[in-house]
């Protein structure tokens, strides 16, 4: 693939201001995700700032633990126009590390952003955007995307789907 991201757009039955409130909320997180990858949030607090830190438990057979932790930072938050975050992981006491207490978060340069666009008074489209461009040669050991593009297109399904119900 020579482009560095995927996109992927659908017509929610929702205000933008309800799709958004979904996306903000890292409990929805797992709902949307149609891979299993998402799990539980693991403080839940609802996202409400551009820089704001939120961790989710994940689980993928591949990973070398199974289950582990991202930590994502909010990138864009643009009520009810647009909301991004960056994943990143916690080396945490990593033996022969400089400094094996170190608590920084290596963010890995991809991201996910959703553009909600209002068509009439409660109908959204939404684009959702998964971009590696960010990720530097060297950690470009997995391929990207690491799941198949359709991928994208189940997750906004699950976003009208919770979206549509509120």
């Amino acid at each position: 693939m020579t482009q560095e991201f995927v996109v992927a757009r659908t017509v929610v039955n929702a205000p933008a201001e309800a799709v958004f409130d979904v996306l903000a909320d890292p409990a929805t997180h797992m709902k949307i995700d149609g891979t299993g990858w998402v799990q539980q949030p693991v403080d839940g607090t609802p996202l409400t700032a551009t820089g704001q830190i939120f961790r989710m438990a994940m689980y993928h057979d591949g990973h070398p633990n199974k289950h582990y932790e991202m930590v994502n930072r909010v990138e864009v938050f643009d009520r009810p126009r647009a909301i991004a975050w960056q994943p990143g992981a916690e080396p945490r006491h990593i033996p022969g590390h400089p400094n094996p207490d170190d608590d920084t978060v290596d963010y890995g340069g991809w991201s996910w952003r959703y553009d909600l666009t209002p068509v009439g008074a409660d109908r959204t489209e939404v684009t959702l955007t998964y971009d590696w461009s960010g990720v530097p040669p060297g950690n470009r050991d997995i391929e990207f995307p690491p799941f198949a593009p359709q991928h994208l297109d189940n997750s906004l399904r699950n976003l009208a789907a919770l979206a549509e119900r509120t």
